[in-house]
C-alpha cells in the first residue's frame, strides 16, 4: 500500500466515524473538509493505481474503497482484481 493509499484509507475511516456520530452530534460535524481531502488524495494517485480503487473513489463509493484498501492492507487482495462485496453501493453523504 502506498502512502497516498494509506492517507485515503485514513480519510475514509475518519469520514465513516464522523457519519456514525452525526445522529448524536449537535452541532453536526462538517464533512466537507473530509470530502475535499478525499478528492485531493484521489487526484494524487498515480496512473498505475488499481482500476477498482480508482473506480470506487471516482464514483464516491467510499465504503467499497475502504473495504478494498483494508483487504490490501491485510494482504488478502490482489491488486486489479474485481471485488464482489455482495452489497449495494453506498454513497456517504
Amino acid at each position: 500500500m502506498t502512502q497516498t493509499e494509506k492517507a485515503v484509507l485514513d480519510a475514509l475511516i475518519e469520514l465513516e466515524t464522523a457519519v456514525a456520530q452525526m445522529a448524536a452530534s449537535n452541532p453536526k460535524p462538517n464533512l466537507l473538509p473530509i470530502f475535499n481531502r478525499l478528492d485531493e488524495l484521489t487526484n494524487q494517485l498515480p496512473a498505475n493505481t488499481p482500476p477498482d480503487l480508482l473506480h470506487y473513489l471516482h464514483k464516491k463509493s467510499y465504503q467499497k474503497a475502504r473495504l478494498w484498501l483494508e483487504e490490501q492492507q491485510a494482504g488478502r487482495g490482489s491488486k486489479g482484481e474485481g471485488r464482489g462485496f455482495g452489497e449495494k453501493e453506498n454513497h456517504v453523504l
